[in-house]
């Protein structure tokens, strides 16, 4: 019995032992398990706060200032000769070319031999309406004596005289042709043309050599409608090399004369520059590129042209908040001048802006740079 007793006791203790053991794994487990779900449930929170926060971009950024701003027309205009100061030259008759002096480039005095054209035809022209001269003055002389002797009517007199001088403007075109027939130059210049060939047979006005004066040329340049409206008579112009105005500036014109009407081939308005001074000699036919300032600004708000943003009705800039958030604003632009940008309106001085890095940059994101 008292073996008995001491098994039943002893094993009771250890049922006891057990059954505390198996309560505290338990509530361990239940820790762990709450801890484990807690984690879960906190990494989609934090990743939530993260797609909230604003996405951190690398820009500079500039202050927007108050400056003088010149209003510009821009363009590449074409070296011209001056209105009255080029000649073309034509054949005054069917004949033939037999001598050309120059050549295209070549540089002539005034009334210097150009091209020589057959002289046979020319001279039996003129002897043929010299002669007729010669009949039409003695005509002319017999019905004035016959007239005032009474025998012949006045009217024959009348026929006469005109006659005569029918022969004498005859004989005036035909000795006109024959001087003409040796090709001089009109004033000095340049061959800019030699379309005349040794040998070859020409029509009456056809076109043979062209004299351009070089120390006169204007500058064509054409512009859009709108831009034309600014231009005004009398206003003075940069030109430069190339076709940029970072080139070297090799002279200055003035606006001579603006067309009213639109070019059908270049669709835009032809404006005449009166060349007045020039560091070297331009060329006719030679691209030069011209800046004419139209207006000048003061006090205008004027940004780097890297800070405005084109969208599709327009432009905008990303304005910088005291937090560095930055906040996209639409502008009107002014103009245009090399790498500035004069905003007429949307911008007001002391606002922060960015300008490299704008491009790409969205709406509510934390700039991170410095001044460019």
């Amino acid at each position: 019995m008292n073996r008995s007793a001491a098994f039943i006791v002893r094993t009771a203790t250890l049922c006891a032992f057990a059954a505390s053991f198996a309560c505290s794994g338990a509530k361990g487990d239940a820790k762990d398990g709450a801890k484990a779900v807690d984690k879960d449930d906190a990494k989609p929170a934090a990743k939530a706060e993260e797609k909230k926060a604003p996405a951190a971009v690398a820009a500079s950024i500039d202050t927007v200032r108050l400056g003088s701003f010149d209003e510009t027309v821009d363009g590449v205009g074409s070296v011209v000769p001056r209105t009255g100061h080029i000649a073309v030259l034509a054949a005054p008759a069917q004949t033939r070319v037999v001598k050309i002096f120059v050549s295209a480039g070549d540089h002539v005095k005034a009334d210097a031999s150009l091209i020589d054209l057959e002289q046979p035809s020319f001279e039996a022209a003129l002897s043929s309406a010299e002669a007729t001269l010669r009949v039409a003055e003695q005509s002319a002389a017999r019905a004035t004596r016959l007239v005032a002797a009474g025998v012949a009517p006045r009217k024959d007199l009348e026929v006469a005289t005109a006659e005569l001088e029918a022969a004498k403007a005859g004989a005036l075109n035909a000795r006109r042709a024959r001087d003409m027939s040796h090709v001089r130059a009109p004033f000095a210049g340049v061959v800019t043309r030699l379309s005349a060939v040794s040998g070859a047979n020409v029509d009456v006005g056809q076109p043979l050599i062209e004299i351009t004066d070089p120390s006169v040329l204007d500058l064509l340049l054409p512009v859009s409608p709108a831009s034309a409206s600014l231009i005004r008579p009398g206003q003075s112009v940069d030109l430069f090399e190339g076709n940029s105005a970072e080139n070297a500036a090799i002279g200055r014109a003035t606006v001579a004369d603006v067309s009213a009407a639109v070019d059908s081939a270049s669709r835009g308005v032809p404006v005449r520059l009166a060349i007045t001074s020039t560091k070297r000699m331009l060329r006719v036919g030679e691209s030069i590129f011209v800046r004419l300032v139209v207006n000048k600004h003061r006090n205008a708000v004027v940004i780097n042209d890297d800070a405005l943003v084109p969208t599709g009705e327009g432009f905008h800039v990303f304005v910088v908040d005291s937090a560095g958030v930055a906040h996209s604003r639409d502008v009107k632009l002014g103009g245009r001048a090399e790498h500035k940008l004069w905003i007429s309106e949307g911008l007001k001085a002391g606002e922060l802006i960015v300008t490299k890095g704008a491009f790409g940059m969205d709406e509510g994101a934390h700039v991170v740079g410095g001044k460019p």
